[in-house]
């Protein structure tokens, strides 16, 4: 049985190589129960990328 294989196969799919590589790695965090821990992590990094950075001195305003 080859379950992503065959997911990639699908008429019309749009998932690339790099696209099946993601969600195999999102499906193994999820399986290894680390996903919490890695889902905060993601958040920080998604708020540094977007926000933190378009400030100077990386301060962002409270109000």
């Amino acid at each position: 049985m080859h379950p992503v294989k065959d997911r990639l196969d699908i008429t019309g799919a749009c998932r690339g190589l790099s696209g099946a590589e993601a969600v195999l790695k999102l499906r193994a965090v999820r399986a290894n129960g680390d996903f919490d821990t890695y889902w905060a992590w993601h958040q920080q990094q998604e708020f540094i990328r977007n926000h933190q950075t378009r400030y100077r001195d990386q301060l962002v305003p409270t109000t």
